[in-house]
């Protein structure tokens, strides 16, 4: 379903936003090469955050009217993370191509809005009851599963307070990630294919050694894992699909509204399978084009001087030389021989509970 909604609504995007005259404006500080770029479709974050949504809609049903299994709250709440951060960067893309420049949303409007909701997602992640008995979230911080910071021994109106600022530290962070990468064809959508792919794989090993479930080994409390599964493979599909119109040169691109909404999913993910530090790992790529980011710009007011060419790190390989197809495909091969050891380490730290590696 995922696939099929964005092979097939991609297209119609397009041909909208040709007749809207809904271009992207290219940044005059960027590469010259990308000024060609100028006016290509943007906003087709659209169509993947849709493929998403339906995609897990079209599993909900079919497993309510064939086992009468309802849908989780768990699974709603992660995609209530992923579409309020695409809504977010929806206004801001609609705001550029209104303006005619490549300037959306204020720094500040954009902070307030994912205060307002990733709060909203924290609270209701505590606080709802799920099918399975346990939280959507836990009160604290984990590498995988066991917290080795809890925030309930603070209080709980306290614990609460930590919990919302940790969220809130989360969704900025791979939100911004996700932008940060999102600028040469296909970059941003090929690596959070990749990414969202292995938390498909960890959540899915998550459901099948759910605790209660009765298998051997080290089993994880997490609240409904199938359907954190689900979303996650829908997720990929949904960006494998998009590399179709989106690879290099691309005839659309996500925009704000595709990057910002799959970094909340990737947050989202990473809060929900108790697998926050671990994370670090799996989206390594969008870590690395993050810190280029923040040691370009710190560096440079300390001493003004730049230790890239141009900063995220994809523009720096531009300017080396390299060609724009041949950074996005070796960017893909680093995040996937990153994604690649966060599985194996997310293994032996279940073989190590486990007593398999005693």
């Amino acid at each position: 379903m995922s696939l099929v909604v964005v092979i097939a609504g991609t297209p119609a995007l397009i041909h909208l936003v040709h007749r809207l005259h809904y271009g992207q404006y290219i940044r005059q500080d960027g590469p010259q090469s990308h000024l060609v770029k100028r006016g290509t479709p943007t906003m087709g974050g659209v169509v993947i955050v849709l493929a998403i949504v339906l995609g897990w809609a079209s599993s909900a049903v079919y497993r309510y009217l064939t086992v009468g299994v309802a849908p989780s709250w768990s699974a709603v709440l992660v995609l209530f993370a992923m579409v309020s951060m695409g809504l977010l960067g929806f206004i801001d893309d609609f705001a550029k191509v209104r303006k005619k420049q490549n300037l959306g949303l204020s720094v500040h409007a954009k902070f307030i809005g994912q205060v307002i909701f990733a709060t909203v997602y924290a609270v209701l992640a505590l606080l709802m009851p799920t099918r399975s008995g346990f939280p959507s979230a836990q009160s604290g911080m984990s590498f995988i599963e066991t917290p080795f910071l809890s925030f309930d021994g603070a209080g709980r109106v306290l614990s609460v307070v930590l919990f919302i600022l940790w969220v809130n530290f989360l969704m900025s962070a791979w939100t911004n990630a996700v932008n940060l990468t999102d600028g040469l064809d296909g970059l941003a959508s090929g690596s959070s294919m990749i990414a969202f792919a292995g938390y498909a794989l960890i959540a899915f090993w998550e459901t099948y050694h759910i605790r209660g479930g009765g298998k051997t080994g080290f089993s994880y409390a997490v609240s409904d894992p199938l359907d954190l599964t689900i979303i996650a493979v829908c997720a990929a599909v949904a960006c494998f699909g998009f590399l179709w119109f989106n690879s290099n040169p691309a005839t659309i691109f996500m925009g704000d509204t595709g990057s910002l909404a799959l970094g909340g999913l990737f947050a989202a993910l990473s809060i929900a399978t108790h697998t926050e530090f671990l994370a670090l790992i799996v989206g390594g790529l969008f870590v690395i084009e993050t810190l280029s980011d923040v040691i370009q710009v710190g560096c440079f007011k300390l001493t003004r001087h730049r230790v890239f060419r141009m900063a995220p790190i994809h523009h720096h390989f531009e300017l080396l030389g390299w060609s724009e197809s041949k950074v996005v495909v070796r960017f893909w091969m680093v995040e996937l021989m990153f994604v690649l050891i966060g599985l194996m380490v997310f293994y032996a730290d279940w073989a190590g509970r486990s007593g398999l590696l005693s």
